[in-house]
């Protein structure tokens, strides 16, 4: 049985492709930050849990000698952009740093290891196209804009660096704003749409942003595409549907299938320093290396997104 070593597993799209891992007969262990209180895979005999801090080496060093794992999925990150302005030293040694740590650890101590797959951002792009409603290629410019993005394009080109001088196994899936929580809110998707069902008012930032919106179930099968795929050891891939809407177009949406009738107050957040005009991305590249296409349009994905979050109000 091939051995999965994935990071991040209790987090948004970690606990959604840990089970769909186990399905497929890979033996998954989980690497997870020890938080108290928070055990989240205990109860799981399916899962091997492993407790340590990415920024420590010698207990990554130790956990991947112990597990010898065949594929890394590295999804663990601190991830809120707005958090990485202010707590930019942790994110650095998590985001950046983490992730060098895991890789060589892999190089180093597992002779047979066949992929490390890491979870990249769109925010790499940051503010390349400004307004112009171009779709982002692989290949476009990198231009970090906060904290966390800079040390997501670092960890990035480790990676490169690593295939380049090694032949190092890697893959980087570069996805956009993906959307379909279970358990946060702080997100735009998922704050407007709990926003809506519970209040006349709802109090958003920017209605002019435009996103390529990702629904989390295509996001999970891109990973599942990618795993154990030679078309994608030493590629970035971008993980997209390649259509952008408004924050605007997509607030009104949510209100359509909500049914929510009162005022939306914009402008009523704060604006990061920087942030991105246009986020849209070009998928060809997923299609044909990975086989890989959206199932879920916008309102498709809304409207299941929806569907949840209405049960979650109607049990309290």
């Amino acid at each position: 049985m091939e051995k999965v070593l994935l990071t991040g597993a209790t987090g948004f799209i970690g606990s959604e492709l840990a089970p769909k891992l186990i399905e497929k007969g890979y033996e998954v262990h989980a690497l997870e930050r020890y938080v108290t209180g928070r055990y989240s895979f205990e109860k799981n005999r399916n899962f091997i849990n492993h407790y340590a801090s990415l920024a420590d080496f010698p207990a990554i060093k130790n956990i991947v000698h112990e597990v010898q794992p065949d594929y890394v999925l590295h999804l663990a990150a601190i991830s809120p952009v707005s958090f990485s302005y202010d707590h930019y030293i942790e994110v650095t040694e998590v985001n950046y740093l983490g992730t060098i740590n895991l890789a060589e650890a892999c190089y180093r101590e597992v002779p047979h290891f066949k992929q490390f797959i890491m979870a990249g951002t769109s925010e790499q792009y940051g503010m390349t196209l400004k307004d112009k409603k171009e779709r982002l290629t692989e290949d476009s410019k990198l231009h970090p804009n906060s904290p966390y993005a800079v040390a997501k394009v670092a960890a990035d080109l480790y990676l490169k660096y690593m295939h380049e001088a090694y032949r190092f196994p890697m893959t980087i899936l570069r996805p956009f704003n993906t959307y379909g929580r279970k358990a946060n809110s702080h997100f735009f998707i998922e704050r407007t749409i709990t926003q809506m069902l519970k209040g006349d008012k709802v109090y958003l930032g920017d209605k002019s942003a435009i996103r390529d919106w990702l629904y989390v179930d295509d996001h999970v099968n891109a990973y599942l595409k990618a795993l154990g795929n030679r078309k994608a050891i030493g590629e970035v891939i971008q993980v997209c549907t390649g259509k952008g809407y408004t924050t605007e177009e997509t607030a009104k949406l949510i209100a359509k299938f909500t049914g929510f009738k009162g005022d939306i107050i914009w402008n009523a957040t704060p604006m990061r320093p920087l942030d991105a005009r246009v986020l849209i991305g070009d998928n060809s590249k997923a299609r044909k290396l990975l086989g890989w296409e959206p199932k879920y349009n916008l309102e498709e994905g809304l409207k299941k997104t929806i569907g949840y979050w209405k049960l979650q109000n109607q049990r309290k």
